[in-house]
């Protein structure tokens, strides 16, 4: 890159509704339904499907679970991701800015409030570890969308994934040892993913071995056995296979395998949300407990840890 060019980094997650309310769902949703990243079924037949029975049917339901986790700052998603633009600025002294897939502020948005600053080169780093055609191309077709819409855009550079990154894993060690030293260890530890259908991997998403990679090499800092640690997915929605082994139906199953105390972390997700601390936290810890667990304890996201931070920092400098 042009080192006489100023340059800004642009960070981007998923996104999260305005307010938990229904209407601020619903427009979220449908936006990120709409995605053909997301959902790849023909429009004839998907359209009237999302707008006549999931979009109605889901937005309260979806406001409640919000309203559950809400923080004073807006969704955890939201919080935490200006927390860690925050941080970011402070160690790298360049303009940083957030830019969400779906909802706001918008990529566009982000990328405009760069330029305003004068930043003519940009490093986009999408907070997904392990690479997706759901989620990272996903940042990729917003980048592009965006830049029909402006006369001259910025150069920028793309990190792409992270899931291997010695300091990646080093900052998920640490929270799991933290975790350790303040709960005891459980008998297992699970790293849940958020699933994608099974139909994506076999037509080539690299995201499973991504996330099995991610997995082996955490397994090897912390220094576990097999019998010790597995991974699983999550969040499926729809009624055709995803990827497995299924987080809930593990979970349910783990106590009648002599487990009774179980930690459970989300890799890929780069701050808590919905997904995290009402499904994972509420959800399949009550899932657990049912099933005749006795001890549960959920470990956060990165956040706006310091070595998540260190990390960033790590990533944006190796692409300058």
């Amino acid at each position: 890159m042009n080192k006489n060019n100023k340059q800004g980094v642009l960070l981007v997650n998923l996104g999260t509704p305005d307010e938990p309310s229904a209407p601020a769902v619903k427009r979220f949703l449908s936006q990120f339904l709409h995605d053909k990243r997301v959902v790849d079924m023909t429009r004839w037949l998907w359209c009237p499907i999302l707008h006549g029975i999931i979009l109605p049917i889901r937005s309260p339901k979806v406001a409640k679970l919000y309203q559950s986790v809400w923080m004073e700052g807006g969704s955890p998603l939201m919080v935490y991701s200006q927390k860690q633009a925050e941080k970011l600025v402070d160690k790298l002294d360049i303009p940083v800015e957030l830019g969400m897939t779906y909802g706001n502020p918008s990529v566009l948005t982000g990328i405009e409030k760069l330029v305003v600053q004068g930043v003519d080169e940009i490093i986009v780093l999408p907070l997904y570890p392990q690479y997706s055609s759901t989620t990272t191309a996903a940042v990729s077709d917003a980048l592009t969308i965006a830049f029909k819409q402006m006369a001259e855009i910025p150069a920028y550079r793309f990190i792409r994934d992270y899931r291997d990154h010695p300091l990646y894993i080093k900052a998920l060690a640490a929270s799991v040892r933290r975790s350790w030293e303040q709960h005891g260890q459980a008998d297992y530890l699970i790293c849940s993913y958020h699933g994608i259908p099974k139909r994506y991997a076999d037509n080539g998403d690299v995201y499973p071995s991504h996330c099995a990679q991610t997995t082996k090499l955490l397994q090897q800092e912390l220094g576990l056995s097999d019998d010790q640690i597995g991974m699983t997915y999550q969040s499926r929605f729809g009624r055709e296979e995803w990827l497995q082994p299924y987080t809930d139906k593990t979970v349910e199953a783990l106590p009648t395998k002599g487990i009774k105390s179980l930690d459970i972390m989300t890799p890929a997700f780069a701050a808590d949300c919905l997904e995290t601390l009402e499904e994972i936290s509420g959800e399949v810890q009550e899932l657990f407990k049912e099933h005749g667990g006795e001890r549960f304890n959920y470990i956060p996201c990165l956040n706006d840890d310091e070595l998540h931070i260190e990390l960033m920092v790590e990533l944006v400098n190796s692409h300058r």
